[in-house]
Parts: C-alpha cells; sequence; structure tokens
C-alpha cells in the first residue's frame, strides 16, 4: 500500500456511463482540440474549485455581497486577470461561469482564435513543438492559461521556421 501523496488533480465522473454527458464531453474535446478527457475533467475540477471558493466566501459573510467581494479581492482579481471574468463582474458570477469560459483561456485556444493555427489540433502541435512564444518566452505546455494583457504578445518563435508568413502550413491557413 502507498504511503505517497495524491497528485491527481481531477475527479473523474460518478457516473461512467451517460451518453448525454459523453456527447458533450466528446463535442468540448472536438472544438478546443483536446488531447483526451483528462484534460476536460481537469478543467471542470478546476471550474468546481473557483465555485467552491466563491460560495465559501459568501458563505462567510453570510449572503454579503461586498463582504464577500472584499474577502475574496485577491480571487477575483486573479480571475479578472486571466480574463475569466469581466472588470464588472462581482462574485456572485463566479457561481455562473461554464467551463467553456475556463477552456478559452487556455493557450492552445487562444492561438487558434488569434489565427495562428487554422485548426485547435495544429495550435496544440504548435506548442508542443515549441514553435509559440508568449511574451518572448517560448511555451510548450497548451494548457497554460494566457493572461489577458499576454494575449496580444502570442506569436511564432522567431527561430521557427513558421515564422516566415510563406510558410506553406501558415500559407493554407491564413
Amino acid at each position: 500500500m502507498s504511503t505517497g501523496k495524491n497528485t491527481k488533480r481531477y475527479e473523474t465522473p460518478n457516473h461512467p456511463y451517460q451518453g448525454e454527458r459523453i456527447a458533450q464531453e466528446g463535442d468540448l474535446l472536438g472544438r478546443y482540440g483536446l488531447k483526451n478527457k483528462e484534460e476536460l475533467w481537469r478543467t471542470q475540477s478546476e471550474l468546481r474549485s473557483y465555485r467552491r471558493e466563491a460560495r465559501r466566501l459568501i458563505g462567510e459573510a453570510q449572503g454579503n455581497m461586498e463582504e464577500a467581494e472584499a474577502a475574496g479581492a485577491q480571487f477575483l482579481s486573479r480571475l479578472r486577470r486571466y480574463g475569466i471574468l469581466s472588470e464588472d463582474d462581482d462574485i456572485n458570477d463566479v457561481l455562473g461561469l461554464d467551463v467553456t469560459d475556463i477552456l478559452e483561456r487556455r493557450l492552445q485556444t487562444v492561438v487558434y482564435r488569434n489565427g495562428l493555427a487554422s485548426t485547435p489540433k495544429q495550435a496544440r502541435q504548435f506548442i508542443v513543438h515549441e514553435h509559440i512564444v508568449v511574451d518572448e518566452a517560448r511555451v510548450s505546455r497548451p494548457s497554460k492559461m494566457v493572461e489577458a494583457n499576454e494575449e496580444d504578445k502570442i506569436g511564432f518563435d522567431g527561430t521557427s521556421p513558421l515564422a516566415d508568413d510563406l510558410h506553406p502550413v501558415r500559407a493554407e491557413g491564413q
């Protein structure tokens, strides 16, 4: 029996064989170019932790929203910095977040939405092969959360062959 720390960072669904949920997961995997369901479950677990924190803050403030927002100012500013919440959203809006709100902030999705790749899967490949830089730093993790102010600092690495606008892969997509 192992005495090590549990390193699993996600929860699997309680009921593994629900056709509707499986179809929704398949749709999200295709739409966001995720490698497997584990990536989706990790994102869903992250969303659960955001909601849990918001409920905790509201509960400690006994429903007083101003007090809850003051107590969770750092938490809310982090969500705003990543673009998950807008500046005028409050702590109640955290409870209304969807998994797609978090998936949209992944580097893989941002690269695809910015037109640097023609498909989400191609965006993933460009990132894993280190063709993409964020603020002049190479990134090889498609799951990296992109801050709102970093979005316009994403591009091709200067040493990458893809940096050339005439590269065949870029010519077909753009």
